[in-house]
């Protein structure tokens, strides 16, 4: 290890130990107790800060101030706080390349150069590797804070739509360039949310999803529903788009279209909520050519009872990928017949491993699996024969694959929590393999190690978990360690590099991630072991990863902190709640808090299928019990408290955090802080200029370092 960085890591611990022993209890700013109680079946339940969800209301605004100002005063009595802000600067400051996508014999990625705070969309012509940029997000604000939140380019490639967003929100724009002028046509969509841009290949027009607008009130509040998908040809304004699909009598519904690579189908996924269960129809285009946008929609799987992913299609041979009596996954081939369902064939039974994605490239069905959490990348032949491994670089993630069924180039994207994002290449027909991007970094991982093991749940579950740490760490239990997990929706954590968690490393720290229930690493059954009433398993599982944690000796209850966001913010707001011994910090980001009136906002509807709602009586029995602001008791000593959000999520709206954050404070009994940190033009995190994300970071590990009273240890 470079003696700087050892001297400027044990100098930040030192100095945190000092500022640990120095605090004092904080004054808080006044937060306003009201007198309202709601009636849930016959359940009094009081919710004084209910004002606090008024974000734009004065006394709002005024509290949102004082809290702030409290934070930033807190942070800057943090000595190495400015130190590990430089550091993460270093950190990202190297190039980071998206997967491409091939339109003809043009690549599309994104390409940060180190430390834009938005990503530049550049093409690379295939064979001279001619380079050039062609949409910079950084020049649509002073801020950074205009975001670039999806983008698709014409089968000919020889237009860009792409789609932004403001301060965060999820509300799109959806905009469209011409790449031979370089220059933004006059069409523009708005209202767009959720939203997919797919391409007819004649090149004229796209499928986009949208909701009509709101009538009133702030849209970053008003509930979204009643989604609906059109077609948008270029030139023409969007009053003229014309209407695809719409269920006035299913306002819960999402819809997402996507074009099959042949141009001849339209196919339509349609979801109740976030729930992964799905309905499958599509339109026959008939002529790719000359699209017939007004054909009529075949049903072809018309109930929610399993997850249904179009693969592509030969000819009205459907592949579809499902959990239909497969929990972790099978592919199967359909003929359509004029819309006529036959029973489906199965090509690739279900195995031991989650089926993660499939695309059909070069012929063969490219398989990624997921094995006790990691990637594993399989080749099939058409006809379901497995013919090959393909060998990936060590225990990590293949986030995506590229490619055309035409053409026998495979890319994908491989990393892990010691190796930053690399594309690689192969031909499915040669088997030549070789590196399209490898990022150029100066800091060395090698100092440090990844291994995965398993704990068991309170039920006797078997949970992976994930814990990287310098080589040779003593296993004293007196490691600082970051406990992070999400634990929901189906979605899985694996292994991914963050330049933010080296400079965690580098401070002598130990990074731990426990895969557990509600997520997605082991299937459908997994995923619904920790939804509804068994929501509480989730806790139950991160909890036992601390306890492992602290039995392996790693770490100890004092020098343990726990994080997540959004549903993650949720389990960190639960657990701290549930066991304020557990941990010495808690990190809860844009989480949902109040489990009773989540449903009430922008999007929290779609996650009843998800959490239940206090809307029915027998799912108010249960979230009540484990809601994070419901549960918040008085004269209770809190671990040392940060929670964090955005004034613009219209996603998990910041009144879960304000109301969280003030009943805390009033709670509090013991001496740790609890702060909230506000970011006035920010939403639910994504396209977050990375500045504002390196400054969360970075206060994010000042009040860690000073509250788990990190010693003078060398990394």
């Amino acid at each position: 290890m470079p003696m700087r960085i050892a001297r400027w890591s044990c100098a930040l611990l030192a100095a945190a130990a000092m500022a640990a022993a120095a605090q004092a209890p904080l004054r808080y700013p006044d937060a306003r107790r009201s007198g309202q109680v709601d009636d849930y079946f016959g359940t009094k339940v009081a919710d004084p800060y209910r004002w606090l969800e008024d974000t734009d209301a004065p006394e709002t605004r005024e509290w949102i101030a004082a809290e702030n100002a409290l934070t930033a005063s807190y942070l800057a009595a943090v000595p190495q706080r400015a130190a590990i802000r430089a550091r993460l600067d270093t950190l990202w400051n190297y190039a980071r390349m998206g997967l491409p996508l091939r339109r003809q014999k043009t690549y599309f990625y994104t390409l940060n150069s180190g430390l834009q705070r938005q990503a530049p969309v550049y093409t690379q012509r295939a064979g001279n590797g001619e380079t050039k940029l062609v949409l910079d997000p950084n020049a649509l604000s002073a801020d950074g804070t205009v975001a670039l939140t999806a983008w698709s380019p014409s089968r000919n490639a020889r237009y860009l739509a792409y789609a932004v967003s403001v301060s965060g929100s999820d509300w799109q724009e959806i905009r469209v360039r011409d790449l031979e002028s370089g220059k933004d046509m006059g069409d523009t969509l708005h209202w767009a949310k959720f939203t997919d841009i797919a391409w007819t290949n004649d090149n004229r027009g796209f499928f986009y999803s949208r909701y009509a607008a709101p009538d009133s009130g702030n849209p970053l509040l008003v509930p979204s529903k009643g989604q609906k998908l059109y077609y948008h040809k270029l030139r023409t304004p969007q009053a003229n788009d014309v209407l695809i699909w719409q269920r006035p009598d299913q306002p819960e519904w999402y819809v997402h279209g996507e074009v099959s690579d042949d141009g001849e189908f339209l196919i339509l996924t349609i979801n109740e909520g976030t729930s992964p269960k799905n309905r499958l129809y599509f339109m026959d285009l008939d002529d790719p050519g000359s699209p017939n946008v007004h054909a009529p929609i075949v049903r072809l799987i018309d109930r929610f009872d399993a997850r249904y992913t179009f693969i592509d299609n030969a000819g009205d041979f459907f592949f579809i990928s499902t959990d239909l009596n497969a929990p972790r996954g099978r592919i199967v081939l359909g003929n359509i017949d004029e819309g006529k369902r036959i029973a489906p064939r199965v090509l690739v039974p279900e195995s031991a491993d989650k089926l993660e994605d499939v695309q059909l490239i070069g012929g063969h069905l490219v398989a990624n699996y997921l094995h006790d959490a990691h990637s594993v990348l399989r080749l099939f032949s058409i006809n379901g024969r497995l013919e090959r491994e393909i060998a990936l670089p060590g225990l990590g993630t293949v986030s995506g694959l590229s490619g055309h069924p035409d053409e026998n180039e495979l890319l994908y994207t491989f990393t892990s929590y010691l190796r930053p994002a690399t594309v690689y290449r192969e031909d499915l027909k040669t088997l030549a393999a070789s590196t399209f991007f490898e990022p150029k970094v100066t800091f060395d991982t090698a100092r440090f190690e990844t291994k995965q093991y398993f704990y068991k749940s309170k039920d006797g579950t078997r949970v992976p978990i994930f814990i990287t740490a310098k080589r040779g760490l003593a296993l004293d239990g007196t490691n600082p360690t970051l406990l992070y997990a999400y634990g929901g929706f189906d979605i899985s954590q694996l292994p991914a590099f963050s330049p933010s968690r080296i400079a965690w490393l580098e401070m002598g720290g130990v990074y731990a991630v426990a895969n557990i229930r509600g997520g997605g690493e082991y299937g459908e059954a997994w995923h619904e072991a920790g939804m509804l009433e068994k929501k509480q398993t989730v806790f139950d599982d991160f909890i036992a990863a601390a306890e492992y944690l602290v039995s392996e000796k790693y770490t100890s209850p004092a020098r343990l902190a726990i994080q997540g966001g959004s549903n993650g913010g949720l389990l960190v707001g639960a657990v701290l709640t549930q066991r304020p011994d557990l941990c010495g910090v808690a990190l809860p980001a844009v989480g949902v808090m109040d489990m009773l009136r989540y449903q009430k906002f922008t999007a929290g509807w779609g996650w009843k299928v998800e959490y239940g709602s206090s809307d029915d009586s027998a799912q108010f029995a249960y979230l009540i019990k484990y809601s994070p602001l419901q549960n918040i008791r008085a004269g209770t000593r809190y671990p040392a408290t940060f929670i964090t959000t955005g004034d613009h999520d219209d996603r998990v709206v910041p009144g879960h955090s304000f109301k969280f954050a003030a009943a805390l404070q009033a709670a509090q009994a013991g001496t740790a802080p609890v702060l909230i940190e506000i970011d006035t033009k920010a939403g639910h995190g994504g396209g977050k200029p990375l500045d504002k994300v390196l400054d969360v970071t970075a206060d994010q590990y000042a009040f860690t370092l000073r509250n788990l009273g990190m010693g003078a240890a060398t990394p």
